[in-house]
């Protein structure tokens, strides 16, 4: 599963990591040339979060309730 989300602020940052660590399986979020784990905040934070970002879910099982949880950062 794959989508675009937008974080506007730090505080959805960690909001999103929390989310994130809740799940099982691989979530990579990717701008521009960077991809980094979704699950972890200084990586995070190296990506242009000015931008639009990639977020990328490697598991079917659970994947509509991530989207469910991520919906206010969710852009397309």
């Amino acid at each position: 599963m794959t989508f675009n989300i937008q974080l506007k602020e730090i505080n959805d940052v960690y909001k999103l990591v929390n989310i994130l660590v809740g799940f099982e399986g691989d979530v990579d979020l990717e701008s521009g040339r960077y991809k980094v784990d979704g699950k972890s905040i200084l990586g995070i934070f190296s990506l242009d979060l000015r931008q639009p970002i990639k977020l990328t879910y490697d598991q079917e099982a659970g994947a509509e309730k991530l989207r469910s949880q991520l919906e206010p950062f969710i852009i397309d």
